[in-house]
């Protein structure tokens, strides 16, 4: 058993080394998962943010939280992609055929989003950060923060293994992502709920963005977080799940 789980680890090691070489030497999945949610949040802080009224000072602080949340979503849709390659090329079968293990290919996508996930939110940060972001969370709610963005990337990252390895094309493997990218554009991500229409603020209140970003809010100001933080957790935690579960099976039915 223990030389079992040695020889996964030493596998997982390999499959993750492989993934983010694969990241590095891709200078198009570097720009859309950093640097076009950095523009799309210095159009949105400097263009958008005088007419938003948010009932914050700083609309960057209000902002930041649903920016990190799309960072993620395009992130996770590259995942989709790179599996989706390894399966048209041939390259499950061929690491099937080896004596490693199985799940160490999908553990090694998994993590490497994780990974360059984790990258892609610090520079976000940053970048936030020059631009007038401050926080008064302390260390406690900003390892919360990093729980629960960590979390979410799980989810997605395993929605994203069902669509790498089920889809028929390459547009289909990274299409998923498209209707998870918008979803803070219908949540209290860039305006709050209350300034939406009847219909339109129902759906924004009751879907997981809201809570999440809501939730990541409270926490890097310092505020009450409340009810929000158990709703995120049992959003990310029961997609995850439920997205594991049905990865492992079309993972079974192509292997």
């Amino acid at each position: 058993m223990e030389t079992a789980k040695k020889h996964f680890f030493i596998d997982l090691g390999v499959m993750l080394g492989r993934s983010m070489r694969h990241i590095s030497r891709s200078m198009d999945t570097i720009i859309t998962v950093t640097i076009m949610p950095i523009a799309m949040m210095l159009l949105f802080v400097y263009v958008f943010g005088g007419a938003i009224q948010t009932g914050t000072d700083s609309y960057v602080n209000y902002l930041l939280p649903g920016i990190l949340l799309i960072s993620i979503a395009s992130g996770t849709s590259y995942t989709s992609f790179r599996l989706f390659n390894d399966v048209q090329r041939g390259i499950v079968e061929r690491f099937n055929s080896m004596p490693i293990s199985r799940s160490a290919l999908l553990w090694g996508h998994v993590l490497t989003s994780l990974v360059s996930n984790a990258i892609s939110v610090v520079v976000i940060i940053i970048v936030a950060l020059i631009m007038g972001f401050h926080s008064s969370a302390g260390i406690l709610a900003w390892l919360a923060v990093a729980g629960i963005l960590a979390l979410f990337t799980l989810a997605l990252t395993w929605v994203a293994v069902i669509a790498g390895l089920s889809a028929k094309s390459v547009d289909g493997a990274s299409a998923f992502a498209y209707p998870i990218i918008f979803l803070p554009f219908i949540s209290s991500a860039f305006v709050p709920t209350e300034t939406m229409p009847s219909v339109v603020r129902a759906f924004a209140e009751n879907q997981p963005v809201t809570s999440i970003v809501d939730a990541i809010r409270a926490l890097l100001s310092g505020l009450p977080v409340g009810n929000d933080i158990w709703v995120a957790l049992a959003w990310c935690v029961g997609i995850m799940l439920v997205a594991y579960f049905f990865a492992m099976r079309v993972y079974k039915k192509r292997v």
